[in-house]
């Protein structure tokens, strides 16, 4: 798959605005950055100046980016670091959610060597490279992105039908990583992801097609591309008692993810809320004393949301 242009190679006020954030960033973490991915929905097409920008900023080490003893700790324990900042460009507010994490834990969870799906449930979707620091760096993360893309396929395959279309192959996949995490967008998500990338995921599926360790190939049938797995019994056994445990891991490390985004971002408290009422549809307002004593009352908090359904 021929790789995406860089920030800084493609023109427009969105893509400037784009390569000054990075550049802050980049400065900001001492050096340590290696490359800066761009995924999620204003990568898919939305105004960047509207949305909030998803981007993943690789680093050396963690001793390398931070000053201190506290972040690095929490970075290692519990990856990524999530933080948010903005900048003004053209008159204009660029907001973005950023992620900190290691080459090392970066290729780690693209891989099979992480059971949970965060990672490689992401970077199987389509990622922009916007930054690299040398040819080395852009071919290391070329290299763990295809193996998320082939640790996902790998992984859902025998949960999935033994055939069927390629869309409906990584719909089912990434329905199977949603159901993983603490999540307010409806269950038609995947579908609407599938749909809005088809081309890449085609490009992703024949790009494994031999490339999994049970028979998998993908040919034309009717105009549509379509997909065949001889999946073992056993393999099929054990995958749906993986799955099962990645829901119980999953939900319980994307609840600590937020819990320690509380004290990463600024205004955390506000983020969490804006973004479950932005996906859930649900008005969602942070009592006073939330806000006071968040160690305290947000679990009861939290608890009165998702019993409102507003995440699964």
């Amino acid at each position: 798959m021929n790789p995406e242009p860089s920030a800084r190679e493609t023109p427009g006020e969105a893509d400037a605005a784009l390569e000054v954030l990075v550049r802050q960033l980049r400065e900001r973490y001492r050096g340590a950055v290696n490359a800066v991915l761009l995924y999620g929905s204003c990568l898919r097409g939305g105004d960047i100046f509207e949305g909030l920008v998803d981007l993943y900023l690789i680093c050396d080490d963690y001793r390398s980016a931070y000053p201190g003893h506290v972040l690095p700790l929490a970075n290692w324990l519990l990856p990524p670091n999530v933080f948010y900042t903005e900048i003004v460009h053209g008159g204009r507010t660029l907001r973005t959610k950023y992620a900190v994490i290691s080459s090392a834990d970066f290729r780690r969870g693209c891989s099979t060597r992480w059971f949970e799906s965060y990672i490689w449930g992401r970077f199987a979707q389509p990622t922009r490279v916007v930054y690299w620091r040398d040819v080395s760096s852009r071919a290391a993360v070329e290299q763990s992105l295809f193996l998320a893309r082939r640790t996902f396929l790998q992984r859902a395959l025998p949960r999935l039908p033994a055939t069927g279309t390629v869309t409906g192959l990584w719909e089912g996949a990434m329905a199977l990583s949603y159901g993983t995490e603490l999540r307010s967008e409806g269950s038609g998500r995947p579908g609407e992801l599938a749909q809005a990338s088809v081309a890449y995921f085609e490009d992703a599926a024949r790009s494994l097609d031999g490339g999994l360790p049970f028979p998998f190939r993908v040919y034309e049938d009717d105009q549509r591309l379509c997909y065949q797995a001889d999946i073992p019994p056993r393999t099929r056994t054990l995958a749906k008692f993986g799955w099962g445990l990645r829901r119980v891991q999953g939900k319980l490390m994307s609840f600590l993810r937020l819990f320690k985004a509380l004290f990463t971002f600024e205004g955390g408290i506000d983020y969490v809320a804006w973004k479950l009422q932005r996906h859930s549809g649900q008005e969602v307002v942070v009592p006073d004393r939330v806000r006071r004593y968040p160690l305290i009352f947000m679990w009861g908090f939290f608890w009165r949301l998702y019993r409102r359904g507003v995440f699964r």
